[in-house]
């Protein structure tokens, strides 16, 4: 993957991003990158932070990865692809996709170790979300239910999730707000 020196300017990065941004040059090294990162446990409240303000405080939770992750995959050539869980009754969760020939694999950062990577070994982007249904649990209760199709957060302004000094919620309510499908039926959901 080459790295788009001209794009990381026009997206107003600094020379320190810039210099973490080049290093990411495959999914692998950005999984590696923010599974290094500290969590963020939101100590002071909820927060949606920019890839600017993770990168700047050092911690992020899945929705802030996601950020990183695709602003590194969009700055070296590939599609700023976004995945987002929808679950009953627990948190929900984003990840970014990638593809490598014709199969699909996930960039995740999660509390829980069973919702980060996938190798890209999937055949769509639905049988990728079904590999986290059986750990997607509240205590007894498998929870994911619903995942938004390929969210491309490439088409949106980076000041709304790359540069912003400021919670990226507005960004948070697009991704939710995209068209979702049903993973599983009501009968399967009764079962489980």
């Amino acid at each position: 993957m080459s790295f788009d020196l001209e794009l990381a300017k026009a997206v107003g990065l600094t020379r320190d991003e810039i210099t973490v941004f080049r290093k990411l040059k495959s999914p692998e090294k950005i999984q590696d990158f923010l599974t290094a990162m500290p969590i963020n446990f939101e100590p002071d409240g909820d927060t949606c932070l920019s890839a600017r303000m993770a990168l700047r405080e050092n911690r992020c939770h899945c929705i802030e990865a996601a950020f990183i992750a695709a602003c590194a995959l969009m700055l070296h050539g590939e599609r700023a692809l976004l995945m987002d869980f929808q679950a009953t009754g627990d948190d929900d969760h984003v990840l970014v996709l990638f593809k490598r020939g014709k199969h699909w694999g996930a960039i995740s950062k999660s509390n829980s170790i069973w919702l980060r990577w996938r190798d890209p070994v999937y055949a769509s982007p639905r049988e990728l979300a079904i590999s986290y249904f059986h750990e997607y649990v509240n205590g007894s209760k498998k929870t994911l239910r619903r995942v938004s199709k390929p969210f491309d957060i490439g088409k949106y302004d980076p000041d709304y999730w790359v540069t912003s000094e400021d919670n990226c919620w507005s960004m948070a309510l697009e991704i939710d707000a995209a068209p979702h499908i049903e993973l599983i039926s009501a009968a399967q959901a009764r079962m489980v």
